[in-house]
């Protein structure tokens, strides 16, 4: 497992720390940042819930993110996010959170900087990925023009449209899936919008038609619905076109 593009290119990423960890293959890792890439995204913070080894997150700040927020409620697996974080050096612009991700998504407050990249990497055999999906969308954690990408297995069915979340592509990869969504126009919900929708553990009746099937044992800009790229959030946009400018200007 390695950093395969950006300034951290080449280094060794420590692997899991135990059997409930089962990190994103550099192929489909490989794959999502391509696809990121073609959507024109751009991030300049970026959330890594499930974090397992970090991976994923350490991928997006060694390509250009100046921030990375790492979950994991494991302390084995926020041990060796802390150990690549340190040696890739992006410790110094990065934090790690040893709790369950439920816990830091609904437990959002109003007034926190929404991320422009939220990865969502969880194990394949959760039978809450498509609640926590719904979560994400709703809260503070992301604003319009967030991006969210999640892995999961081709036996769960994720929905096209959660609520403020557009699906944008899906592809598959042997045993391995990831989707891409949008966040969309209109206001986030508080944290414990959960509770009003039905419960935190029966929030997604209504709106998630997305399905979980239990016959899987395994381990583990806007409008974009119809097709059209993401727009890149305008902070991505910013940063971009100003080290454009920057390029220019030196020669």
């Amino acid at each position: 497992m390695r950093v395969i593009s950006g300034e951290a290119k080449g280094f060794r990423l420590k692997g899991p720390a135990g059997t409930f960890t089962r990190p994103m293959a550099d192929k489909i890792k490989g794959a999502l940042f391509s696809m990121l890439e073609s959507l024109g995204v751009a991030p300049i913070r970026v959330l890594d819930l499930y974090a397992g080894t970090g991976s994923i997150g350490i991928e997006a700040l060694s390509r250009g993110a100046e921030w990375g927020d790492f979950v994991d409620q494991h302390a084995a697996a926020a041990a060796v996010v802390r150990a690549n974080l340190a040696h890739t050096k992006f410790a110094d612009r990065s934090a790690v959170h040893t709790m369950p991700v439920g816990s830091f998504v609904l437990g959002a407050r109003s007034d926190v900087e929404p991320y422009d990249l939220v990865i969502m990497d969880p194990p394949y055999a959760d039978p809450d990925i498509v609640p926590m999906l719904g979560r994400v969308g709703r809260s503070p954690l992301v604003q319009s023009g967030s991006v969210v990408a999640i892995g999961h297995s081709p036996r769960v069915t994720l929905p096209g449209q959660a609520g403020r979340l557009a699906r944008l592509r899906e592809r598959c990869h042997g045993d391995s899936c990831f989707s891409v969504y949008e966040v969309g126009e209109g206001p986030a919900g508080n944290a414990d919008d959960a509770t009003a929708a039905g419960g935190a553990d029966g929030d997604t009746t209504g709106d998630l038609p997305g399905k979980f099937r239990s016959d899987h044992a395994g381990p583990h800009g806007r409008g974009a619905a119809g097709g059209r790229a993401v727009r890149r959030t305008d902070r991505g946009r910013v940063r971009r076109e100003t080290e454009t400018g920057r390029a220019f200007l030196d020669r």
